[in-house]
C-alpha cells in the first residue's frame, strides 16, 4: 500500500488558501478514484482507501494544523506497516513560483513546519514529496499572511490547474517510480512561467 498525505490546515477559514494546496490534491484524488475520504480518530485525519491501477492507495488529510501534521502520517504508517519508500507527501512550497511543480525522492524541510512534524514523526526525510509552488505573494506581506490567506482570485485557475498536474505526478510516482516522475514533472513546469 501507499500512503499518500497532502499536508494543510483543517476548517473552513484555511479552503483554498496556499498553505492547504496538499488537501487539494488529495481531494482531487479521492474524485479521480471515486474514493471518499472519512473522519479517521485512529489517524487524527480525514483518510479513504482506493485502488488505482493494481495499486492500493490511503488517501490522507492530516486533521492536526499543519505544525503537527507528522502525528498523523507516524499513526497512518504504524497501523498499516508502510514503509518509507512507500510514502508520499504533497506539500506548499513558497519558494518555488506558482504554477510550478518539483518532484524528490527525499530532502529536507527547507523551512517547511509540516515537513519538520513528517521527519520528527516517522524518523527520516528520505521519502517522496511533491512540491506545489505556491510562490511569495508580494514582498511587503510577511510569509504566514501570505499562505494562509485565500488565492487571490486571478491566481486561482492556474492553482486548480496545477492541483490537477500534481495529482498526475502523484500517480506517476505510483506507477512509474520517482525517477520516472522527476523526469516527466520537474522538466514540464507552466508555460507561462512562474509567478
Amino acid at each position: 500500500m501507499k500512503l499518500i498525505v497532502g499536508l494543510g490546515n483543517p476548517g473552513k477559514s484555511y479552503r483554498n488558501t496556499p498553505h492547504n494546496v496538499g488537501f487539494g490534491v488529495i481531494d482531487e484524488l479521492a474524485s479521480r478514484l471515486s474514493g471518499a475520504l472519512k473522519n479517521s480518530s485512529k489517524f487524527e485525519a480525514e483518510a479513504g482507501k482506493v485502488v488505482w491501477n493494481q495499486h492500493d492507495l490511503m488517501l490522507v488529510k492530516p486533521m492536526t494544523y499543519m505544525n503537527n501534521s507528522g502525528l498523523s502520517v507516524g499513526l497512518a504508517m504504524r497501523f498499516h506497516k508502510i514503509a518509507l519508500e512507500d510514502l508520499i507527501v504533497v506539500v506548499d512550497d513558497a519558494d518555488l513560483g506558482l504554477g510550478q511543480l518539483r518532484v524528490r525522492s527525499k530532502g529536507s524541510a527547507g523551512g517547511h513546519n509540516g515537513l519538520k512534524s513528517v521527519k520528527e514523526h516517522v524518523g527520516s526525510d528520505a521519502y517522496a514529496r511533491v512540491r506545489f509552488g505556491v510562490g511569495r505573494g508580494l514582498s511587503r506581506q510577511s510569509l504566514e499572511s501570505y499562505v494562509l490567506k485565500p488565492f487571490n482570485k486571478d491566481d486561482v485557475p492556474l492553482a486548480e490547474t496545477m492541483i490537477e498536474r500534481a495529482a498526475d505526478a502523484v500517480l506517476s510516482i505510483v506507477d512509474k517510480g520517482v525517477d520516472a516522475a522527476m523526469n516527466a514533472f520537474n522538466a514540464n513546469e507552466n508555460s507561462d512561467g512562474p509567478r
